[in-house]
């Protein structure tokens, strides 16, 4: 990933924030059919440094990543186009042009496939558990009847992907002069867009 100094991310604790916020990575192979991609969501344990998941049975990534070779994993954060007609500059000398404002986390790692029924029901309650926390009344994977969620797990396999590499990047108007992240900041604003938060004050 291309990632100007003004734009790098290194802190290991905000980049599993980004992960824990927007789980539903973008799962890239290469295997013997060229470039595969799958939205899977996961999970980062940043004790162990692993990433952990669970595929469908029946999905063919499933070739590539039992062949051993790297993945690489993409998180996408906040994302928000920036009109050039919010700068300052632009009346002081009228060059400038649009951009987008981004958040975005990859981790490259060698995959594992696990085939094991324990490890399968902790993942997917562990899964379930992390995204019914805000429900007036979680649903837990408990709550299905025993053979039903049995059933279910013999559909599926386990993933981890150790962290080899993790990279962040927060594209947010930082290589910026301050009035022109002012104006980026109000005009994401005014649209109620969330990326006006990340937008450093000036």
């Amino acid at each position: 990933m291309y990632v100007p100094p003004a734009f790098a991310e290194d802190r290991p604790e905000v980049l599993a924030a980004l992960i824990a916020a927007h789980p539903l990575a973008t799962l890239i192979s290469h295997g013997r059919d060229g470039l595969t991609a799958n939205l899977i969501p996961m999970q980062l344990d940043p004790a162990a440094q692993v990433l952990r998941a669970h595929l469908a049975r029946a999905n063919p990534q499933l070739d590539d990543l039992r062949a051993g070779g790297a993945v690489l994993a993409v998180f996408q954060g906040l994302q928000a186009y920036v009109s050039p007609g919010w700068y300052a500059s632009k009346a002081e000398h009228g060059r400038v042009v649009p951009t987008w404002n981004y958040l975005t986390v990859q981790v490259r790692g060698v995959p594992r496939i696990l085939d094991d029924a324990d490890w399968l029901h902790a993942q997917v309650s562990s899964l379930t558990d992390t995204h019914e926390a805000g429900a007036s009344v979680p649903w837990a994977v408990t709550d299905a009847p025993p053979a039903f969620v049995a059933a279910q797990l013999r559909g599926i396999v386990g993933l981890e992907v150790p962290v080899a590499r993790l990279q962040g990047k927060w594209k947010a108007s930082q290589n910026r002069p301050p009035d022109d992240r002012a104006g980026v900041i109000a005009g994401l604003a005014e649209r109620g867009d969330p990326m006006a938060g990340v937008v450093p004050a000036p």
